[in-house]
């Protein structure tokens, strides 16, 4: 801190000698106008960065501001205080620890000169003289535990020259010029002068000269070894502060394996039965979610705290570990569900606790935010379930670090945004829009940024606002919106049928400019969709200027842009782009980001969460992600839109069965959430079995077809049999599964998950031949109809009237070449949600089509859905409950 000539002086001195000998040494210099914050910052990155073998802080530190010594150097890692001056190495050199702290340079080059002298130092007499921290006190330490009997000496020693003359080995670091006689020296002793002190010489041309602590010329003559001042003990630091350096590597490559996190995992107190999640979740005590982020490399300054058990993760962490190769890509997927769902997220935890806590590799799961909406509604939380979850549960099912709200603010944001862009256009001349829209400020016209590139985009070449015509006016004030045409909704993130279609615009101020319109829940928004696959802050905002809202009466596309609100949505959403980091019961890392449906939308979480785990686990580790609804919707997306814009490349699939669904698939009876289970589902019945293994098979298939091995995990429930198990692993196998496994992590945790763990293990290491299933150049109706046929079974798709008007309008738009995301049931392969098992031969309906630009896909509707779920007659909030004492959730999720 600061431009002290001395420090400098020293700090050059240091690093030529770095440089000497191979050492990469880096001079940080704050101004003198650093503050003690400034330098505290600066100390945690440099003990947060593994590359950082060593570091000093050079005092006495030059700053106008006050600044705390002791506060500073304790706040120096102890495994990286190579000059040995925190209160922690200090007390380990006080109790004897010397093989587990760093010693001061000064006394440790001490030391060093009096071992080269040959002497023996257990059983002499040492006498040192001074006590301050830096050389004295540790001096004494050192020399005791050497097994010399030492005293100290300081200013207030009535009897100096006599101690002094006891002394075999005399240490002296007074700070007093020449203060040490050498008629007190006992002959044959080895004296080290740690002085530096500058005394009058008119001989100089400096006027001065430098010496020691001790008359050298006199004691030179009694003592068998003595340091010249300068030239002694000043090198000879420096020596020190390079062995200590080199030490620290050594300690580093020793306790660290490269590559190889050092990660505390959390010991399971399996219970039978099992008990309900949200006491699971309260029964573990989660690590701070600080040391979570340090286990797995990330930096102090990577990581913003949302108290103790989440945070986010800044995208700077990408840019540092740019050049560290990526894990293995593995996606979790499933046959086609039961209503109740049959346990990929359960499974995705087990997996990653399997893999971390059981076979200790570097492993992180990407899982999706879930929405209040289910979690109040009829679903319950989404955090995993019985001794796999993310936790704490309540945190990861409710606000988390509110990204959410944040896409709420700014879908709606958009939403007010087009509604009174028509209500001014309808109310007020060309000029007046004008005048409103490009204001004068103190007798001066400027366009935006915004608008400039809206003045671009109708060809308008101008900067002036004062140069437009009369038609560029109108070209640019006008959007002409087309009410019938509005695709963009507000949304909100509870479930409210009331909201599916409303009326808007009733009040007088409207003018009678009222429309019909409609909420849709906020995972439905395109602005979640945009989340999940943006590449990173920059790449997120341009997505938003692409987001189509409607189009004009003359059919051209309005986006985002277009309205000026791209920026103001890019401030809403800067922080939710970071990541949300987490942890599993077992204690291995989490992220949970985006959060989009699973029929509009892609239904995968972020991209950027997963480069990021890829980048921390590195080559040999292993990031473990989630696809919404069964292989034919997840997953297919996953491949064909997720992995296309991310670049990335999967390992493995792991698809998820459970016996219950295939029984299902077999021709059982309807299942139904909320309803006890038929006697079909919990007694054995392997032909039930058997034949809705036609799902599974094809499952399979669907997975193999884009090159990747597939693991099946059967998921196995208590009702299930032995040989219902067996058959299924059986079955997996002849369909062409590199590997199936029973499961029973959701009872037992990771160590339930072991087998599909190595299993997964074996299969990143088998061929991989990764390919998608189309080429966007293919129009819009050949991607769909490849969809179809190579994935669901059709034999062809029927396009209505209103999605043949949109094939034609996207087309001429330039959206044709955009990927396909199928909005269709997940409850069957087709688009009745009645046919089981595997079916074939249907005509698969398609009722529209619909395009979210900025996320950059078409999404054809099949069948009707509803992007606002009700409430059912006895939502999940009945059963859900604060403890006003002790601000606990209770109840279940």
């Amino acid at each position: 801190v600061g431009n002290r000539d001395d420090s400098n002086l020293y700090i050059h001195m240091k690093l030529k000698a770095a440089a000497e000998i191979g050492i990469s040494a880096n001079h940080i210099k704050l101004p003198n106008t650093a503050t003690e914050a400034d330098v505290l910052k600066c100390i945690a990155s440099l003990n947060a960065d593994p590359a950082v073998h060593g570091f000093i802080v050079q005092l006495p530190l030059d700053s106008d501001n006050p600044i705390n010594t002791e506060k500073i150097t304790n706040a120096v890692a102890p495994e990286k205080d190579v000059d040995g001056l925190s209160s922690i190495n200090a007390g380990k050199l006080s109790r004897g620890d010397l093989g587990d702290c760093f010693i001061p340079c000064t006394p440790k080059g001490c030391m060093e000169l009096i071992r080269q002298t040959g002497v023996q130092v257990a059983g002499k007499r040492a006498v040192v003289i001074g006590r301050s921290k830096i050389v004295g006190a540790p001096m004494h330490d050192l020399l005791l535990w050497n097994n010399a009997t030492v005293t100290t000496c300081h200013s207030k020693t009535s009897t100096l020259a006599e101690e002094v003359g006891k002394a075999d080995i005399l240490v002296v670091a007074a700070g007093r010029a020449e203060m040490v006689k050498g008629e007190w020296i006992k002959p044959g002793a080895i004296v080290i002068d740690c002085g530096i002190n500058h005394v009058p010489d008119s001989t100089k041309a400096s006027g001065k000269r430098v010496v020691g602590d001790v008359a050298y010329s006199s004691a030179k003559e009694k003592a068998s070894f003595i340091t010249p001042v300068p030239g002694g003990v000043g090198p000879m630091t420096v020596a020190m502060l390079m062995q200590s350096t080199v030490e620290s590597a050594q300690r580093f490559l020793e306790k660290f394996q490269p590559g190889k996190w050092t990660i505390q995992y959390n010991q399971l107190t399996l219970k039978m039965p099992v008990p309900s999640d949200i006491e699971i979740s309260k029964s573990c005590m989660p690590k701070p979610i600080e040391q979570v982020a340090k286990e797995v490399g990330l930096f102090p300054d990577e990581v913003e705290l949302y108290g103790q058990t989440k945070a986010k993760v800044q995208l700077s962490v990408l840019k540092r570990l740019q050049n560290q190769p990526d894990g293995k890509y593995v996606v979790v997927t499933g046959i086609t569900p039961t209503p109740l769902g049959e346990g990929k997220s359960t499974t995705t935890v087990g997996l990653v606790q399997a893999l971390g806590a059981h076979l200790h590799q570097n492993v992180f799961a990407c899982v999706r935010q879930p929405s209040q909406g289910p979690t109040f509604g009829i679903k319950g939380g989404a955090a995993g379930g019985g001794y796999c979850q993310v936790v704490p549960m309540e945190e990861f099912n409710l606000h988390l670090t509110g990204d959410i709200h944040a896409i709420t603010a700014a879908n709606n944001l958009v939403a007010a945004a087009i509604d009174a862009r028509m209500f001014h256009e309808l109310t007020q001349s060309d000029q007046a829009l004008y005048n409103r829209l490009v204001p004068s400020v103190n007798g001066v016209r400027k366009f935006s940024d915004i608008q400039i590139r809206r003045l671009q985009k109708l060809g308008i070449n101008k900067t002036d606002p004062m140069a437009l015509t009369k038609e560029e006016v109108n070209a640019f004030v006008r959007l002409d919106i087309d009410p019938g045409t509005i695709t963009w909704q507000r949304v909100l993130d509870t479930n409210d049928r009331f909201l599916r279609k409303i009326t808007i615009g009733q009040s007088a101020t409207e003018k009678g400019f009222s429309r019909t319109a409609q909420f849709d829940i906020t995972v439905s928004s395109e602005i979640m969709a945009v989340l999940a696959l943006a590449d990173g802050l920059d790449d997120m905002k341009k997505r938003f200027g692409r987001m189509v809202v409607a189009s004009s009466k003359k059919g051209q596309p309005v986006t985002a842009d277009d309205l000026g609100v791209t920026g103001a949505l890019a401030v809403l959403m800067k922080d939710t782009v970071k990541p949300n980091l987490m942890q599993t019961l077992e204690g291995t890392p989490v992220f949970v980001h985006a959060g989009p449906f699973a029929n509009i939308a892609h239904g995968n979480s972020s991209v950027l969460a997963d480069k990021i785990a890829l980048k921390l686990v590195g080559k040999d580790g292993f990031v473990v992600t989630e696809a919404g609804f069964g292989a034919d919707i997840g997953m297919e997306k996953f491949f064909n839109i997720k992995c296309r814009y991310s670049g990335l490349r999967p390992h493995v699939v792991v698809l998820v069965a459970t016996v219950r669904a295939l029984k299902m698939h077999g021709g059982g009876p309807a299942v139904t959430a909320g309803v006890p289970l038929p006697k079909e589902y919990t007694e054995e019945n392997l032909q039930l079995v058997a034949k809705g293994c036609s799902n599974l098979n094809k499952q399979i298939q669907n997975a193999r077809m884009f090159g990747v091995p597939v693991v099946v995990a059967v998921n196995a429930f208590k009702t299930d049999t032995k040989a219902e198990l067996a058959l299924v692993v059986q079955h997996a196998k002849e369909a062409g599964a590199f590997d199936a496994v029973e499961c029973t992590h959701w009872a037992e945790g990771g160590k339930g998950a072991l087998a599909l763990a190595r299993a997964v293990q074996r299969a990143s290491q088998a061929p991989n031949n990764f390919r998608f299933l189309y080429n966007v150049e293919l129009p819009i109706v050949d991607k769909i109809r490849l969809i179809a046929q190579q994935v669901y079974g059709a034999r062809d798709i029927e396009l209505l009237p209103e999605a043949q008007e949109k094939v034609a309008l996207y087309t001429k738009q330039g959206f044709g070449n955009l990927p396909i995301c199928m909005a269709k049931t997940h409850l069957s392969l087709s688009h009745d949600p009645e046919q089981k098992g595997a079916p074939t031969g249907f005509v698969l309906p398609i009722r529209d089509i619909r395009a979210s630009v900025g996320a950059g896909f078409l999404y054809p509707l099949v069948g009707t859905m509803s992007t606002m779920p009700g409430l059912p007659t006895r939502p999940c909030f009945y059963d859900i409950d604060l403890d006003p004492v002790s601000g606990e959730v209770n109840g279940l999720f």
